[in-house]
Formats: C-alpha cells, structure tokens, sequence
C-alpha cells in the first residue's frame, strides 16, 4: 500500500489517516480487549462509521497517524494528539491486538513527544488512562508521565508530562 509518512522512529512509520486501513481500524476498535480500554459505551462500529471518522479527521487536519510496522508493512494502531489546551496536547492511543506486547507504545509515544516538541512546539503532554488499565499506566510512566489526579470519570487517572 502507498502511504503518505509523516515522519518515523526505529520500528514505526506514522502515515496520514487512509481509507484502505479502514478495515485494519475496525479489527482494532471493534475488539472487546481494544474498546473496554478506550471508551465506557463500548459499541460495535461498522464501515461507514469508520469511514466518516477518517475523512471528518481528514478534514480537521487532526493530528492523528496510523502507525505501519516498517519490517512488514502491517498495521500497529492509532496515535494522536486530540487537542491542545495551554501549549499541552492531548494524547490518545490505540493498538490493535496482535501488535500489543511489543513495545510500539512506548516507541511510539516518544516519537509523538519529539514531534509534539519539535514540530508543533507543545509544552508536554497528557492523557486519561483508565485506572484498572495498568500496562498503559507502567507504559506511561516508563517514558516519564505522572500521575497528576482524576481523569474526566472516577475512572480515570490523569497523567502529564512536560
């Protein structure tokens, strides 16, 4: 497949949104382990939602890459900074199931870090984790996040990292 890259790190290229991955994203998103992680209505979602997904993010220029292994050309997941409130972006991830385990999160996260300082001159990141979903916090943690209170539920746990 031809892939527009954004930019890369050791293992990983990041690629604009394309809709021949859609496929790909509705393995992920629709896969009970991926969805009980991201969202508290988990939903099945089909073709078109994914398609209107990608071209509503298309459109807004959204800072959101699919990540493509660069050994096989095989689909890790998702990365994106969903908005930037205070010089701090937001980060959101999601790896579809057989790329989980690999290191690619915290791969990719410091690569977005590096994009998010040298590239969109952000101050740092941060995001909200479900508190029970405790690989993502180690993952977190392990490239420098801290815990900085409750996320947007009682849920959640926010973390940030300047």
């Amino acid at each position: 497949m031809n892939f527009q890259t954004v930019f890369e790190s050791e293992h990983i290229l990041y690629v604009k949104l394309n809709e021949n991955l859609i496929n790909d994203y509705l393995i992920m998103i629709n896969d009970p382990d991926v969805a009980n992680k991201i969202s508290h209505k988990i939903r099945t979602y089909t073709y078109e939602d994914e398609l209107s997904w990608v071209k509503l993010k298309l459109q807004e220029k959204a800072i959101c890459f699919s990540m493509i292994e660069k050994s096989t050309g095989d689909f890790i997941g998702n990365i994106e900074i969903m908005k930037i409130n205070n010089n701090i972006g937001e980060l959101g991830i999601i790896i579809t199931p057989k790329k989980q385990n690999q290191h690619y999160g915290t791969e990719s996260i410091k690569a977005l870090l590096k994009y998010a300082y040298e590239k969109l001159n952000l101050d740092g990141l941060e995001l909200d984790v479900y508190a029970t979903n405790l690989k993502a916090i180690h993952c977190y943690e392990k490239i420098g996040f801290i815990i900085d209170g409750q996320g947007k539920t009682d849920e959640d746990i926010h973390m940030i990292k300047k």
